[in-house]
């Protein structure tokens, strides 16, 4: 997951910390500032289903309204909550993106220094799924329905060294590309330098036959 924040329009980049999983689930903590946006940014693969739970807590003096929006990398919103306090949001994606969410300080510039504590989290794949309501919806017994889970988790995890395996084969095919390509460019360069060399010995030749000197 990757934090940023903004202020007065400018994003600047706090720290990044990439969680591209596709099975799992992760909680941050943080301070919301008055004066400051801040967006955190999840990487989701396609198909995969995105649950999250989020609370701001009061401010100690001063409270600011705070939005909570969720975009993809193309702006589109997926979700927003103006007056945010605490709440659920789920979706699932369309195709392999980065997600951001945002927390919107509202009427930036009027509680100057005050803060509010947020907590968010982010659960992904398997660990996004209510098992016990698809165990009472397909009357499954606890031991099917804990199978169903462990299945689900292994496709997930398959999935997972699949495309793993393809970004190494996307990898190795960029690397012998390139590899192919200085080859060529050296050989080019080599047989420049040759010709520009046994161009000089002719040109000197040249020149010193036409002066007499040899």
């Amino acid at each position: 997951m990757r934090t940023c924040t903004m202020g007065g329009g400018s994003w600047a980049v706090v720290v990044g910390v990439v969680a591209a999983l596709v099975v799992g689930g992760e909680s941050v903590s943080f301070i919301l500032s008055a004066d400051k946006d801040l967006c955190l940014q999840e990487d989701v693969q396609k198909d995969v289903l995105v649950v999250g739970n989020y609370e701001v807590a009061p401010g100690g003096g001063t409270e600011f309204p705070v939005t909570i929006e969720i975009t993809d990398s193309n702006k589109h919103r997926v979700y927003m909550k103006e007056l945010a306090t605490e709440g659920k949001f789920a979706f699932t994606s369309d195709d392999t993106d980065v997600f951001s969410i945002c927390f919107l300080s509202q009427n930036k510039g009027q509680h100057a220094g005050a803060t509010r504590d947020a907590t968010l989290v982010i659960k992904t794949g398997v660990e996004a799924k209510s098992y016990d309501n698809i165990a009472k919806a397909e009357k499954l017994k606890p031991m099917e329905m804990e199978l169903r889970r462990l299945e689900d988790l292994s496709e997930s995890i398959v999935s997972n060294f699949a495309r793993m395996k393809q970004r190494e084969e996307e990898h190795r095919d960029t690397n012998e590309s390139t590899n192919e390509r200085v080859l060529h460019m050296s050989a080019l360069s080599m047989m420049f330098l040759v010709g520009l060399a046994v161009w000089q010995v002719l040109y000197l030749k040249s020149y010193f036959k036409s002066k007499k000197l040899i």
